[in-house]
């Protein structure tokens, strides 16, 4: 692990703690979390903001206490992910439910509100001591398959929870990942004024 995703980067500007904190490792201990820690990460996810207050997260839990549902939730990985996530004590699943409940209408703001479900998970998991690597890199249609979703409901992210660990198991292109000191654009390219493209007039050292 670098020293700076260890100790968490230096914004030049305040942050909370646990946001400084919180990266994607891919190396993890295979310590067991504890239920009432784990529960925590959930229960923060559960107070996320939603459009119309819909709530359209859900999620699928697999620890490695219960192998078998463990190497079933291993299985919707792509190999490549298969090959580190298999270390981490928690592997999950993030759905969404793309209808609003009332209506029956499409819910277009679905997958940004499991996304700020997920943020509110990590940075609770940051706060514990844990840390949690959301995966694109898995199969969808067998998660719907594997799980029975319901038809309204998409597969969105995996997500890989638990205390860093050592990188040795990891090969060489991953190991140097994850010594990587961690990046961000800075805020010019991303905060815009007045129209695309135009920069806020923040000074150049909140850019850091």
């Amino acid at each position: 692990m670098s020293k700076d995703a260890a100790e968490g980067f230096d914004s030049g500007d305040p942050v909370l703690e646990p946001i400084r904190r919180r990266w994607s490792p891919r190396a993890f201990s295979e310590r067991p979390v504890d239920p009432k820690k784990l529960k925590s990460l959930f229960e923060a996810a559960r107070w996320a903001a939603s459009s119309a207050n819909e709530q359209p997260w859900r999620f699928i839990l697999a620890v490695k206490g219960e192998p078998d549902a463990f190497a079933t939730a291993l299985l919707c990985l792509r190999e490549r992910n298969r090959n580190w996530a298999r270390y981490a004590p928690v592997l999950a699943f993030s759905l969404t439910k793309t209808v609003y409940s009332n209506s029956g209408g499409v819910n277009r703001y679905a997958w940004h509100d499991v996304g700020l479900a997920v943020a509110s998970l990590s940075i609770q998991a940051a706060s514990v001591g844990l840390q949690v690597h959301q995966v694109g890199g898995f199969y969808p249609e067998k998660v719907r398959t594997t799980y029975q979703l319901p038809a309204e409901y998409e597969p969105v992210s995996g997500l890989v929870i638990g205390y860093p660990g050592s990188p040795h198991h990891l090969p060489p292109d991953l190991q140097e990942k994850e010594r990587r000191e961690r990046t961000r654009k800075p805020l010019s390219e991303l905060v815009f004024c007045g129209s695309y493209g135009t920069p806020s007039d923040w000074e150049e050292e909140t850019d850091r």
